[in-house]
């Protein structure tokens, strides 16, 4: 049998931001690009994967579907940002995207880029820029990540990004002006323009003519930039636009300022009147279950994703942080259900993700698929990557695991189908000095990045070998995080700290659908591969 768990593609791929949209009988994941251990966002091509609508574990790609270094911008920006794609009124497939430069610096600057392919898993070929009328870049407000829609042969384009600094009184007078300048590449004498009549931040819409390139109708804010006292004050747009039809209501799907939840926002018409509708997911599940922002479950960071109808199923994609940083993001998917009332309930995370239900505990599964990481601790990466002890799905080489597991440490699985499970063990090691995973190039903290602890410089001594004959650790598992244990996972040292061992334990577990929780216990950190079920 055939399984699909998050993240749903293979786990040397990082495609974040991602965009899932059905042609035919396939649907395709459109997104960003990030590096494994990269260190600024989107720094590879393109490439899309698609799966069969009727198997959603079957996930291919046929490589790079567009290159960087086809776009006529790229000696000045060398990174594409978060793309869209829809098939135009002549059957053909349309591409758009942002260039910009490392950390995001440029990627404001405009215009939008336009390529187009045959089929939509390309290749895609440069086409042009979205341009006015009178064939100039069309730049006004800015022009970051595109959505797009064929709503019924009206080819809409969404886009934009938002900061709060008009919003404060002292606007003017407090260098946030000068602020905007540089982010958007504007005059002084345009931001005052924009801040006059409304504002150059928040979320447009334009009408584009059928070559796909040419404004048709002129952009205009489908959200007021002001949010305090309305509706979308706790969870004003921040970016990632995304934009679906759903019967007769349009779905606008967008990252909040907290900066790790995707929201939604519902209308009767594609070009305003848009209400506040909720959360669909937090990449940290906060607010699920009440879940406040200092409880996060994992590290959080940027989110960007969408909703799909898949083979009469709704599904949020979205996206997960590794390696202790915003810049290798992985693509993960849970189903949702829109209510009678248009409503979607916010969804946690899950390692089952597209499975169509739990995972059946038997044989061996990746020990990063968990879908809590936490230490009680954990930080937000916003454009970021720290130094700091934190556990962390990382890889060295072929391997990919869980590092930097300490004291405390709860790594979660959910769901499991148990079923006569007698056994489990783990494939890990003891960390120390000569494998704990250092991350290679610029190190950076964005400056909305959180840190719930004091920061640990060096504490690798702990783990020294040399230090103690025989350091151990503990793995306690659970059903619940605060449940009773059904078993203890015992972790020893080698001589060799590059060999993973299997160390396993008896358990009690009642068969019937269950978390998993594995909490570390113990002054030494251990590293886990793999989580094995046995009969």
């Amino acid at each position: 049998m055939q399984l699909v768990f998050n993240p749903f593609l293979p786990l040397d791929v990082y495609i974040p931001d991602g965009e899932p949209h059905v042609f035919g009988d396939r649907v395709y994941l459109f997104g960003s690009h990030d590096r494994e251990g990269g260190w600024t966002f989107c720094m590879d091509d393109y490439v899309v994967y698609s799966a069969p609508v009727e198997d959603l574990t079957d996930w291919t790609t046929e490589g790079v579907s567009y290159r960087a270094d086809q776009d006529p911008d790229y000696a000045n920006r060398k990174y594409m940002y978060a793309p869209d794609v829809v098939q135009g009124n002549d059957g053909r497939f349309y591409l758009y995207y942002s260039m910009s430069g490392e950390y995001g610096y440029g990627g404001y600057h405009g215009p939008i880029s336009v390529a187009v392919a045959e089929k939509p898993q390309g290749p895609y070929e440069y086409l042009g820029f979205v341009k006015n009328a009178d064939g100039t870049p069309m730049n006004r407000y800015v022009c970051f990540d595109p959505a797009v829609i064929n709503d019924d042969g009206v080819i809409r384009l969404y886009y934009g990004t938002q900061y709060g600094y008009e919003e404060e009184e002292d606007f003017l007078t407090s260098g946030r002006v000068e602020d905007e300048m540089q982010m958007f590449n504007r005059s002084r004498e345009e931001i005052l323009d924009y801040a006059e009549k409304d504002s150059i931040n928040g979320p447009v819409m334009l009408v584009l003519e059928d070559d796909m390139l040419t404004v048709k109708e002129e952009p205009k804010h489908i959200i007021p930039y002001r949010v305090k006292g309305t509706d979308f004050e706790e969870h004003p747009f921040f970016e990632a636009s995304s934009i679906r039809k759903v019967g007769e209501k349009y779905y606008f799907v967008y990252s909040s300022w907290l900066n790790h939840e995707l929201c939604y926002a519902v209308s009767d018409r594609p070009d305003g009147g848009f209400r506040y509708g909720g959360t669909i997911i937090s990449n940290g599940d906060i607010g699920f279950d009440g879940r406040k922002e200092n409880d996060r479950l994992n590290a959080t960071g940027t989110t960007h994703g969408s909703i799909e109808n898949i083979n009469g199923k709704w599904y949020v994609f979205y996206h997960r942080l590794t390696h202790k940083s915003d810049y290798s993001r992985q693509a993960c998917a849970e189903e949702i259900t829109i209510g009678t009332d248009g409503s979607i309930r916010q969804v946690e995370m899950t390692s089952c993700g597209l499975n169509s239900g739990p995972l059946p505990a038997e044989g061996s599964y990746p020990a990063v698929i968990c879908a809590n990481l936490t230490d009680g601790h954990m930080p937000h990466l916003c454009n970021s990557i720290i130094e700091d002890y934190v556990p962390n799905v990382t890889h060295s080489g072929e391997d990919r695991f869980i590092g930097e597991i300490g004291d405390g440490t709860l790594i979660g699985y959910k769901y499991f189908d148990f079923e006569g499970v007698k056994k489990i063990s783990a494939i890990a090691r003891i960390e120390t000095k000569e494998n704990r995973v250092v991350i290679e190039g610029p190190k950076r903290l964005d400056e909305r990045h959180q840190k719930e602890a004091p920061a640990v410089v060096d504490e690798s001594e702990n783990n020294d070998v040399n230090a103690d004959r025989n350091p151990s650790c503990r793995l306690e598992l659970r059903l619940t995080p605060d449940g009773d244990t059904v078993g203890e996972i015992v972790i020893t040292s080698s001589d060799d700290p590059s060999e993973w061992k299997s160390f396993g334990t008896e358990v009690n577990i009642p068969d019937g659908v269950h978390a998993l929780y594995l909490i570390c216990h113990g002054k030494t950190r251990v590293q886990v591969k793999d989580i094995i079920f046995g009969k």
